[in-house]
């Protein structure tokens, strides 16, 4: 029998004046990890070794110009700059901030050719370029606990009138598929949240957006098939533990599902760009200017980050090969509707349709 490929793992070094480089060397200081991918360093040698230096690793590393060299059973680092560049620790900078979009821009070409199957990105202070890609929804993932938004990188203020029904619909199915795709989950229940706080008068429970909008959301979702429930006011939803009952949470803005998952998270949430044709994670750990170079910073969480694009790509070729020539159904599947009963919302009652009733 054939010995299965090793998936590649194309990793950029991110900030070089951060700690992307820290975590890389201390990830791959266990050389057992080698032998679940083959991974390339997409960076520049000079730098790496500054680092390694700097903070006393002895993580070895061997360069290569092309991603065609790469050599199983090693750390391969992948040139992607020759020049010399300044290396400030816990300074940001524009040779770093180009240093960084170089090799970002290497790997993703590299991973779009087919040369690499997982790209997983050192943290970068560049901007969520990816975010901007309607088909493309960030997973945060923490533990047990999942998140995605439906809208980023917004002031608040400008939040509600970037929520319409159509984005809600269309950033639920993209979880949906994720969620079943990458992540095996056969049939996942999905929570909704909230734009506003629900009142204490029961007969006017939500506000305009979660009546014109966001009920009718999930409304068409559960006539498509998929268990979105919701919506759940946030502080409630979280505090009282219901998130644990469900395999993924939909938040409306940045602040609502962030804050509650990093402050839940042990040791560090990362984040997968679900809807792209390759498999795309990074650690959400952030540069951490403020121990650059000190030999403090934690890996933990980019190697989370790369056992979940390894598990990812490995799940994704499971579920399409089957995926590409299914069998027909031979019966009709009932609906189970317990689900929907469990997960029930109370809705704002039409107090116009009651006073009519009441007159007649």
């Amino acid at each position: 029998m054939e010995e299965e490929r090793k998936p590649r793992v194309a990793i950029t070094h991110g900030d070089t004046n951060g700690v992307g480089y820290e975590q890389i060397l201390k990830t791959f200081e266990d050389p057992m990890i080698m032998e679940l991918c083959t991974p390339i360093v997409y960076g520049s040698p000079k730098v790496a070794t500054y680092h390694r230096k700097a903070m006393d690793l002895q993580t070895q590393f061997s360069i290569i110009a092309s991603a065609e060299e790469a050599k199983d059973n090693r750390l391969n680092l992948l040139t992607t700059f020759d020049e010399e560049i300044k290396i400030d620790f816990g300074q940001p900078s524009e040779d770093a901030s180009q240093a960084a979009r170089k090799a970002l821009k290497q790997a993703m070409v590299d991973v779009q050719k087919g040369l690499a199957d997982v790209l997983v990105m050192a943290p970068d202070n560049l901007p969520d370029f990816l975010s901007k890609e309607p088909e493309v929804l960030w997973m945060h993932i923490a533990d047990e606990m999942r998140v995605a938004l439906v809208t980023s990188q917004l002031a608040l203020k400008d939040v509600p009138k970037a929520i319409d029904k159509q984005i809600i619909v269309n950033k639920a199915r993209i979880m949906y598929t994720c969620l079943r795709r990458d992540l095996r989950i056969s049939n996942p229940r999905i929570a909704v949240l909230a734009l506003n706080p629900p009142t204490a008068n029961e007969a006017d429970r939500w506000g305009e957006e979660e009546k014109n909008i966001i009920i009718p959301a999930v409304e068409e979702l559960a006539e498509a098939g998929i268990q979105a429930f919701g919506p759940y006011a946030a502080d409630a939803f979280f505090g009282n533990g219901d998130y644990t009952k469900f395999d993924a949470v939909l938040a409306m803005y940045y602040e609502q599902g962030m804050a509650p998952l990093k402050t839940l998270a042990a040791e560090g949430s990362i984040a997968l760009a679900t809807g792209m044709p390759f498999v795309c994670v990074k650690p959400e750990t952030g540069v951490l200017y403020n121990i650059a170079g000190q030999g403090k910073a934690d890996e933990t969480a980019l190697r989370h980050a790369l056992f979940m694009g390894i598990d990812v790509f490995r799940n994704r070729v499971n579920y399409d090969e089957p995926m590409a020539h299914p069998l027909p159904k031979l019966y009709k599947e009932k609906r189970d509707e317990s689900e929907r009963v469990r997960f029930n919302v109370p809705k704002a009652k039409d107090s116009k349709k009651e006073e009519t009733e009441k007159k007649q």
